[in-house]
């Protein structure tokens, strides 16, 4: 007889709710939840490839202490007692010869994460930083710079749209199941999508218009566009009256920066980008120029998400039906918020600034919640802004995820000490001193989710088996290690019950609500602020600022002028990086039945250029850039792609040999990308590195 059990997945970030059969203690079968509006059932491969997973033979199973060079692959086991002692012991000396600020704990973001910002925050560290700042820190700043809010506190309202611009934004390859069923029936009812990318994608091929721009010039488009829903009013007088300031210094800073100007720049004719802009505000304002997820491209990213917000406020849609929508949380409902043990006590002072700049100095203005993870080598190297001695990675690749691995690993080699929690052997699980192996999302269960938006919801994990291994859920490890390092006070738990019981006390929500459907609904209706005389914008004139206080106080002006992009140099590529609907950025290469679909990468290639390079379809190439050559990788010959570009998938290219899947398949991006950052806003420019391709 099987038993239902609603929980999350996270096969991805995402973190869709699902509903997991379960009989005789194992899984037999996994749905999206259908309760959840958009879900309705529905799975994405990953999230299906959750069972092979769970009974992965290829993933950690026990704690290992290593006995060999980082690296080398020769561990022994462990028990629990032991790892965890060992842990502690070599923390201890760390923290108190160096202090807090010599820690630094890297984790992509969980359900968990206000437990393990509450661990270092107790331990006087303030060197927490997410997955989320390489993907969207351009993203984050430019919001916070034109709205007060941050992009975490946006959502899209895909189902009531007319029309979507997406700027590389490859919405259905890059999965989520709800954004994308509300899309598919938005575009059902008659809703246009308008595709920029210098690569024919999957979410290309389902546009009703797709634009081949030259890479790194889809600002130069974006002066253009609102160059012309200016010089013809196209915007919406009203709202842009109410809430968007500084409306005069944007007309003159966009005068020059007509259609034909930009036609010369991305290769987009005039007269279409003249028609966009029509088309665009005949249904405003249920149009959306997404402000994009992985915002981290070129060093100008800042300016690229800046105008994309700045379109979205001509256009009156944000907090409109079928554009952008403030996120409304428990509040809103009249209630409580959530119960986060970071936020719910007082910590010991944190006097050091962050080891990577995030917040002061080399980044000023980005946001410190997340931090900037591609400053570790030079900071660990450096010993700036001080010596950094240890690192936690929960789930967090610096090695295949911050660009120029090879300094990356060479920084890793001065640390006194790496623990990996892990549920894969990631590449630097292998290159740890200890691997503390984390349990599976279907055999733990882990904090509340929040999910924000016009109608706010809650969310519940629970475990769905017990675990197949000799694994532990991070807040349990986390727990340990706070008692052993004597800040155990910061974390009043010892079950997952009494981490509901916390989150929930002030909601007016019990834990058998979830029973039924796994999910509560905090509003029956959506929540919309009045357009009239109620929107909130959390900047110091309560506006959409298009002259920035943020930018302009920190001494960055908010228009600067378009610096061209010059073609790649002969015999040069721009590198581009992205992801495709059966792996999730570096964690799932190695799953058996995600691999299958998807074992390897390949190196997009234009037909003129290979055929110039003598380079064949399927045939093995060699990709160099300023850092060296990297490995081998299949070329894919066509048509589809910029001849100023070649692409390859993230997260291949292997070194780990016990994922015998994965091992050594593909090429690896970081290796080859330079480390280059928009100062401003953040993020890594991930596209901005040039390369050389030859055949072998």
């Amino acid at each position: 007889m099987s038993t239902a059990v609603w929980s999350i997945c996270f096969m991805c970030t995402v973190r869709c709710p699902i509903r997991v059969e379960v009989e005789n203690d194992d899984v037999v079968w996994i749905e999206g939840n259908p309760h959840v509006t958009g879900i309705e059932g529905a799975l994405c491969a990953k999230g299906s490839a959750g069972v092979a997973l769970l009974h992965d033979t290829e993933r950690p199973q026990y704690p290992m202490l290593r006995t060999g060079a980082r690296g080398e692959g020769k561990w022994r086991k462990a028990g629990w007692e032991e790892a965890l002692d060992y842990v502690a012991d070599k923390l201890k000396p760390i923290l108190q010869e160096h202090g807090g600020h010599s820690l630094v704990f890297g984790e992509r973001t969980n359900l968990n994460t206000h437990i393990s910002k509450a661990f270092l925050k107790a331990l006087s560290c303030p060197n927490h930083f997410t997955h989320d700042a390489l993907c969207k820190g351009s993203v984050n700043t430019a919001f916070r710079s034109l709205t007060g809010y941050t992009d975490g506190q946006m959502a899209i309202d895909y189902a009531n749209t007319k029309h979507i611009v997406l700027y590389g934004r490859n919405i259905f390859e890059s999965l989520e199941i709800a954004p994308i069923n509300n899309l598919l029936k938005a575009m059902s009812k008659g809703a246009k999508l308008t595709y920029i990318d210098p690569r024919v994608s999957i979410t290309a091929t389902k546009a009703h218009r797709y634009w081949m721009i030259r890479p790194g010039t889809d600002l130069a488009l974006n002066y253009a566009l609102i160059h012309t829903i200016l010089k013809e009013k196209l915007y919406d007088k009203d709202y842009v009256r109410r809430w968007v300031s500084d409306l005069n210094e944007l007309t003159a800073f966009v005068e020059p920066y007509t259609p034909a100007w930009a036609e010369k720049e991305t290769g987009i004719p005039a007269a279409e980008i003249v028609t966009l802009a029509k088309e665009a505000a005949e249904v405003k304002p249920a149009v959306i120029f997404h402000y994009g997820y992985r915002g981290a491209h070129h060093p100008n990213e800042i300016y690229l998400r800046r105008s994309l917000i700045i379109l979205n406020a001509l256009m009156g849609s944000i907090e409109a039906q079928g554009g952008l929508v403030i996120r409304k949380g428990p509040k809103a409902t009249g209630r409580g918020d959530i119960g986060r043990y970071v936020a719910a006590q007082e910590f010991p002072k944190i006097t050091a600034p962050r080891f990577d700049g995030s917040g002061h100095e080399a980044f000023p203005l980005t946001d410190a919640s997340h931090g900037n993870p591609q400053m570790l080598a030079h900071a660990i190297l450096n010993e700036a802004p001080y010596p950094i001695k240890a690192l936690i990675a929960n789930r967090f690749e610096p090695l295949q995820s911050i660009p120029d691995a090879a300094a990356v690993r060479r920084a890793l080699d001065k640390l006194d000490l790496i623990v990996a929690i892990d549920v894969n052997f990631s590449e630097i699980a292998w290159y740890a001193d200890v691997i503390l192996p984390e349990s599976m999302y279907l055999e733990r269960a882990d904090s509340i989710q929040v999910v924000s938006g016009a109608r706010p919801q809650l969310r519940i994990r629970r475990q769905a088996v017990s675990p197949r291994y000799d694994t532990r859920p991070a807040w349990e490890i986390l727990k340990e290690l706070a008692q052993r390092l004597d800040v155990a006070q910061y974390l009043p738990y010892e079950t997952i019950e009494d981490i509901w019981n916390f989150q929930l006390k002030d909601l007016g929500v019990k834990l058998e609500d979830f029973d039924a459907k796994g999910v509560v609904a905090l509003s029956d209706k959506a929540i919309m602020m009045d357009r009239q005389d109620g929107l909130k914008f959390l900047t110091p004139s309560g506006k959409i600022e298009l002259v920035s206080s943020l930018l302009e106080k920190a001494g960055f002006s908010s228009f600067p002028p378009y610096e061209p992009v010059a073609p790649p140099p002969e015999g040069q590529f721009r590198l581009m990086v992205g992801r495709c609907a059966a792996h999730t950025h570096v964690s799932t290469q190695n799953n058996v039945l995600l691999n299958e679909l998807v074992p390897e990468n390949e190196l997009w290639i234009h037909t003129k250029s290979a055929t110039r390079l003598n380079v064949k379809d399927g045939a093995y190439v060699q990709v160099g850039s300023p850092l060296g050559t990297n490995g081998k990788i299949r070329a894919k010959v066509t048509d589809f792609i910029h001849p100023e570009a070649v692409f390859m998938l993230h997260g291949f290219g292997k070194t780990v040999p016990v994922q015998t899947r994965c091992y050594q398949k593909g090429a690896s991006d970081a290796l080859l990308q330079e480390n280059i950052s928009d100062k401003i806003g953040g993020s890594p420019a991930l596209d901005d590195t040039l390369v050389q391709v030859r055949p072998m």
